[in-house]
């Protein structure tokens, strides 16, 4: 369903589902064990990631020439930027219950993407995929199906919140890396 010109048109068919109450509370559940592995588990979030979309580190000067995932790892500024991830990441899901909270904290996430660091917004809905998929083979016992379904959605309403303080902020690129 994505369209290859710009991140808005995947937007307008992308809409965040209510996520019940029964789903926040597998998604705080969840997130309790992953956030006691907060480092190593946003380092392998984003290995992956940079790994699957190498196109994402041109936005990072200090880890950009990187190939060797074994050298991400080491690096303190891919960690740094792991806790931030996983910070906010974390400040969402404790705030679930609190839908202007949760929004004030990704258009804080998403305006400084789009103002100053310039990232196409494409990258936030690869960036929680490969999330869900290092949640998923990092706890597979607690990855149930149920489970699965709340974290997509979870997934979603960070990107749809992101992406709209794009779009708040007049984002006008187009992706331009291939991706």
């Amino acid at each position: 369903m994505e369209k290859v010109q710009g991140e808005m048109e995947i937007e307008r068919w992308e809409r965040s589902e209510e996520i019940s109450d029964a789903e926040k509370k597998v998604i705080q559940e969840i997130w309790s064990r992953v956030y006691a592995n907060c480092e190593d588990v946003g380092v392998s979030i984003l290995i992956r990631f940079f790994v699957n979309f190498p196109s994402a580190k041109q936005y990072f000067s200090q880890f950009k020439h990187m190939e060797d995932p074994l050298e991400m790892e080491r690096s303190l500024q891919l960690r740094k930027h792991a806790r931030r991830v996983m910070g906010a990441i974390n400040t969402v899901v404790e705030n679930i219950n609190d839908s202007e909270k949760v929004s004030s904290v990704l258009a804080l996430v998403g305006k400084a993407h789009a103002l100053k660091h310039k990232v196409e917004p494409i990258y936030f809905k690869k960036l929680t995929g490969v999330m869900l998929e290092v949640i998923a083979e990092e706890y597979p016992n607690d990855f149930t199906p149920e489970a699965h379904g709340a974290w997509t959605k979870m997934k979603t309403l960070i990107y749809t919140h992101v992406t709209a303080a794009y779009k708040e902020v007049g984002w006008a690129q187009y992706p331009t890396a291939t991706l």
